[in-house]
């Protein structure tokens, strides 16, 4: 059935689990920055058990659904290659680059220059295939600078609201977030989502402990850490990108990816709930803007595939 002419009730039910899922991936931020700051966890820790679990997981889902099929997305070179450059540098410099942005500065600065992904698809299919930018294209590239300016600096360029460190390791998650979206498009093309995450996932995790293994340095284990761990991996990893999935057959793809935009706002509002975070009207209207120009992006790029198909 075409995605475009899903019966509303359906389109609904995608978009409530899509939210579902974006909802989760902002309570997920929150409880990263407890950790990384709350907590104090270094960075590698977290990383390598974060990782290795989910992946874990994952794959033994895989495993019950596919059987001895989740090896056959081994069976090509050219398969490997993208799985290996998906597992490194999308998901592991992905995860690293938000997490020491969140622990430099806040998740709600960080998820929000994470949020950039698209506009940094845009620059480099121009930069790397020479694929000029729609007008939308280039009206959501204004409004997201000039909402990241607000948003980083109240409006005063003498300041910054967050240190230049988060603000650089924030940009870089915004750029890996990118590469996170398109390195496994060839590999899903043949391939299960859930399975490619999976292997990427558990890939990551072998790298990550070969840094630092996760039983090797281990803070100590209280209740709060165990359970925060547990959110940032199910909560933050596994369920979310399954409910994803599972809004995909009832809502067509361009209306989950603007549902997305649930996700920082959730992060902004438990930041100041829970970790009393301070924000002022200027960073609320430079946050907004910023999801706006990602809406603006993504309508733009519908509008151009609905023609495309005609």
């Amino acid at each position: 059935m075409d995605s475009h002419n899903l019966p509303g009730k359906n389109v609904m039910k995608g978009i409530f689990w899509a939210t579902v899922a974006s909802t989760m991936w902002g309570i997920s931020g929150t409880v990263l920055q407890f950790i990384a700051q709350g907590q104090a966890i270094p960075a590698g820790w977290l990383l390598s058990i974060r990782t290795i679990g989910a992946g874990t997981i994952l794959l033994v889902i895989s495993l019950f659904k596919y059987r001895m099929g989740i090896f056959d997305i081994f069976k090509n070179w050219h398969t490997i290659g993208w799985l290996l450059a998906y597992a490194i540098f999308g998901l592991m410099g992905n995860l690293l680059t938000f997490y020491m942005s969140v622990q430099t500065g806040t998740a709600a600065a960080a998820t929000i220059l994470q949020y950039l992904s698209p506009l940094f698809i845009v620059v480099g299919s121009f930069l790397f295939k020479r694929i000029m930018p729609l007008r939308s294209d280039l009206l959501a590239f204004v409004i997201s600078m000039i909402g990241v300016f607000l948003a980083i600096t109240k409006g005063d360029i003498s300041q910054l609201s967050i240190p230049m460190a988060s603000l650089f390791w924030g940009i870089g998650s915004g750029i890996t977030a990118a590469f996170y979206v398109v390195l496994p498009r060839p590999i899903v093309a043949h391939h299960s989502p859930i399975l490619v995450l999976g292997w990427g996932t558990f890939i990551a995790g072998i790298l990550f402990n070969l840094n630092h293994p996760f039983w090797m340095s281990t803070p100590p284990i209280t209740g709060t850490l165990v359970a925060s761990v547990l959110t940032v991996i199910v909560v933050g990893t596994i369920l979310p990108f399954s409910l994803l999935l599972y809004s995909l057959n009832f809502a067509p793809s361009d209306v989950v990816s603007i549902v997305d935009a649930v996700q920082p706002v959730m992060t902004f509002i438990l930041s100041v709930i829970f970790l009393s975070l301070k924000i002022s009207f200027v960073e609320v209207i430079g946050s907004a803007m910023v999801i706006l120009a990602i809406y603006i992006l993504q309508r733009g790029r519908s509008s151009l595939d609905k023609e495309i198909i005609k």
